[in-house]
């Protein structure tokens, strides 16, 4: 596999992962790990990568609050 399918394969992981958190934020409704796998350790994969789309979605609310000029919070 070449590197930039791989590249372009994480980066919808994280896509997918920062709406999954966005949606969690917006209406509280939220994705259950423990649907997936009765395995503990399948659960905490999953919240791990659950986990990266919230650190993305701070991210990006760090940076609106870093420029001010640019962005407005009604």
């Amino acid at each position: 596999m070449a590197l930039g399918k791989v590249v372009h394969f994480g980066i919808d992981l994280v896509l997918v992962s920062t709406a999954l958190a966005g949606i969690r934020r917006s209406t509280g409704w939220r994705f259950n790990s423990e649907s997936l796998s009765d395995s503990k350790s399948v659960q905490d994969y999953v919240d791990k990568y659950l986990f990266i789309g919230e650190k993305a979605i701070n991210y990006a609310a760090w940076q609106m609050k870093a420029f001010p000029k640019y962005f407005t919070k009604d």
